[in-house]
């Protein structure tokens, strides 16, 4: 979304200079809100835009000021935190009820700390929830218990902290590690004498060539049986099945109940018994059971 002339931040300018000049528009009022946005999604008003986006600058320094301690430039953050800003404004709807400055706190976070995960390390982090919400809470709960900052958590703590947050003592461990690698050189020393370097802790999350082979001819295995049980099909259900559940965009019931002149819970049923005969199919040629398909 283009919004017109925002303010640069650069190393040229400096991180003082822009948030001197981001103090001078103005705190929107909530009427004024509503209406630049009303404008903004009914006639796609470019100056609304601009105001809405300007009026929320302080918002996004204030956020990435937060995540300051994670070793990434606060300009940086600030300039992805601006990016979360912008698609907030062109999603808003404020017939909801809730002003701008609530819903674009969350697309803010988001932008900021993906940005931080991507930059955090040569290793990639894990992806799940839980991983996240530990990455970045890990910091504030060995502050909290009097962790001396660059020490690693000890045996009793990580033993705790496990059975506190609900995640396994190795994936506690690692994440530690990779924190405290993250603020040196991953080939500094260890203290220990035997050579090793901090990269050494490091787990490399990727499979080895001999999984990557495994999962592949197990995903042509399952493409191969897959393919055959559909084959046994008839055509209407075969047609129905794989539009509702094997596709990325599934058609909807009464999609499928206008194109052959049958109704929507007629569709429904032809879907279940179609998908009962492919498992029944994948079982007894295999013995395993067919995992659910998705549907809409």
């Amino acid at each position: 979304m283009t919004v017109g002339n925002l303010p640069v931040l650069s190393a040229e300018e400096g991180l003082t200079r822009y948030l001197q000049s981001i103090r001078k528009y103005p705190i929107l009022a909530p009427e004024q809100e509503f209406m630049l946005a009303k404008r903004l999604q009914e006639h796609g008003d470019v100056d609304a835009a601009h105001a809405l986006v300007t009026s929320h600058l302080r918002l996004v320094a204030k956020i990435a000021f937060g995540y300051r301690g994670y070793g990434l430039p606060v300009a940086d953050l600030i300039s992805e935190g601006n990016v979360g800003l912008m698609k907030a404004v062109k999603k808003f709807d404020p017939d909801r009820g809730f002003r701008l400055a609530t819903y674009a706190m969350w697309w803010i976070k988001a932008s900021v700390t993906e940005y931080i995960l991507q930059s955090w390390s040569l290793v990639k982090l894990g992806t799940v929830a839980a991983q996240k919400k530990l990455f970045f809470s890990l910091r504030r709960i060995k502050k909290e218990l009097g962790v001396v900052e660059g020490n690693e958590l000890t045996h009793a703590q990580v033993e705790d902290l496990s059975k506190r947050i609900g995640i396994s003592e190795s994936e506690l461990v690692n994440m530690d590690r990779r924190l405290l690698a993250r603020d040196m050189s991953l080939n500094a020393p260890m203290p220990s004498d035997d050579g090793s370097e901090y990269i050494d802790l490091l787990a490399d999350d990727r499979p080895d060539p001999e999984s990557i082979v495994s999962a592949r001819q197990e995903e042509s295995n399952n493409l191969s049986l897959l393919s055959d049980a559909l084959a046994t099909l008839p055509d209407r259900e075969r047609h129905i099945l794989s539009e509702r559940r094997l596709t990325d965009k599934p058609k909807k019931l009464e999609e499928l109940g206008v194109h052959y002149g049958i109704s929507r819970e007629r569709v429904r049923q032809l879907e279940v018994r179609a998908f009962e005969k492919v498992k029944a199919f994948v079982l007894e040629t295999s013995g395993r059971q067919l995992p659910a398909l998705s549907s809409s």
